[in-house]
């Protein structure tokens, strides 16, 4: 947990001097060094306050997450305040005596920050989940002391706007935080998501982000990929190594052990009587598609002499940028549009199996319980829920995407960090084979049941 102070200036460093003074030989060998980036300090009145990486900005230069309430929403006594509402806050009128203030990490035992104060703020710069205790005295005598618990309390989780992948594969480690803490819990995120999980987790109050009071909240975190956060200020450890969904875990301080969000339908009966495939091949960026040339057009007519009608059900027919557009697959049966997501949740349910790639509707099959075969190199398999018909070929150029000294482009669709603009351009995807694709496919059980699983001709 680091610290924003609000303070002087030339107050910043003599204070937690002496406050490191003044503490025991004991706590000395607690105390986290707050060079470290574990602590800072500014005046009361001042902004100061860690920066959010950049991809905590949407694209429109609009931040993701609400902000904070202004003044910390917890009263505590001689008027100070205090909160966990990004980070851990309090707020210190001025008085007759001298403040100090101490933050600790009830879990490891190290004391993270402590400083002398007449008046002003303390901030801390984590911004993830840690069990924090607050001591506050004025003068030498103790007047506060708060250990986090979050039992009863209003506790706020935001979620971006405009994910559909990401905020399926975080949203189970939601009510596993609530179900830890006992908590009043309240999810924040676009209103089609919550379409999909408010019949199923009655027990979660579930907002528009725009719908927020954030002054009710005693805890607020948010969820997202922060790609730029060498300094781990908003997760305790880089998404790439943890994977995707786990980033969630990790920031929530919960059992990272992956698990399917629920999902209810009201209407959950099967679309068409026949057997069928549901298929995806489009994506946000063209590193995430199946770059085979071949493959679709190879893919779809093995799975229909197998006897299975192939449906997609992408929301475009035809996505891209500048010179390179993908279309649906030739043979298909075209479900594509913006169509409710329950409603693809009800195709996924009664699929004999999903194809797909590393994006977002290959998610919400596996949240449906569709058995996934997922097509895919850019990303490393521990990026995704684990699924065992993974379709990726390690003789090529793989995984740039879990890569942390390799930034993802947003804006930048034929993104390659690599290869761009030689002939091994995407070989990630390009160099998996028909073949490899229908080796995998054939692996799901009763495959072919339906009719005749030889290969197209």
């Amino acid at each position: 947990m680091s610290v924003v102070l609000s303070k002087p200036e030339a107050e910043t460093d003599a204070p937690a001097r002496d406050a490191a003074k003044s503490a025991s030989a004991s706590e000395r060998a607690n105390t986290v060094d707050a060079g470290g980036g574990l602590a800072s300090a500014a005046s009361a009145g001042s902004a100061e306050d860690s920066a959010a990486p950049a991809s905590a900005a949407g694209h429109s230069g609009k931040p993701v997450f609400p902000k904070a309430a202004e003044t910390p929403t917890q009263q505590g006594p001689f008027g100070l305040r205090y909160d966990f509402n990004d980070g851990c806050r309090v707020a210190l009128p001025e008085g007759e005596r001298p403040w100090r203030v101490r933050l600790s990490d009830v879990d490891t035992g190290n004391i993270l920050y402590e400083t002398t104060m007449k008046a002003g703020r303390v901030n801390s710069a984590k911004r993830y989940f840690v069990r924090g205790r607050i001591e506050i005295w004025r003068g030498d005598e103790s007047v506060f002391a708060h250990d986090y618990s979050a039992a009863g309390r209003e506790v706020l989780i935001n979620f971006p706007v405009g994910t559909l992948g990401d905020t399926i594969a975080w949203f189970s480690y939601v009510p596993r935080f609530m179900a830890l803490h006992g908590c009043r819990l309240t999810c924040a995120m676009a209103e089609r998501l919550i379409a999909l999980f408010e019949d199923a987790y009655p027990d979660i109050d579930f907002v528009k982000n725009d719908d927020l009071r954030t002054e009710r909240y005693y805890a607020t975190y948010n969820m997202g990929l922060f790609f730029d956060d060498k300094a781990c200020v908003h997760q305790p450890c880089d998404f790439r190594f943890v994977g995707l969904h786990k980033t969630a875990a990790y920031i929530l301080g919960v059992d990272p052990t992956e698990e399917a969000p629920r999902i209810a339908l009201a209407d959950d009966s099967r679309p068409i009587a026949e057997p069928y495939v549901c298929i995806a091949t489009q994506a946000t960026t063209q590193a995430k598609y199946w770059n085979n040339p071949m493959g679709w057009r190879e893919i779809v007519p093995f799975l229909k002499r197998a006897g299975y009608r192939v449906i997609c059900i992408d929301q475009k027919p035809m996505h891209g940028q500048g010179l390179v557009w993908n279309h649906i697959p030739f043979g298909c049966e075209d479900e594509t549009g913006d169509r409710p997501l329950q409603e693809r949740v009800r195709w996924l349910r009664h699929a004999e199996f999903f194809v797909g790639l590393p994006s977002g509707l290959s998610w919400l099959a596996w949240a449906a319980g569709a058995r996934v075969v997922m097509i895919g190199g850019f990303s490393h398999p521990t990026t995704e829920f684990a699924t065992p018909w993974r379709v990726i070929n390690y003789h090529t150029c793989n995984s740039c995407w879990n890569d942390p000294t390799l930034r993802f482009d947003h804006k930048d669709f034929l993104w390659c960090p690599r290869h761009k603009d030689t002939p091994r351009q995407f070989e990630c995807t390009r160099l998996i084979t028909v073949e490899q694709v229908k080796r995998v496919v054939k692996q799901v059980p009763g495959f072919g049941g339906q009719g005749d699983a030889g290969d197209p001709a």
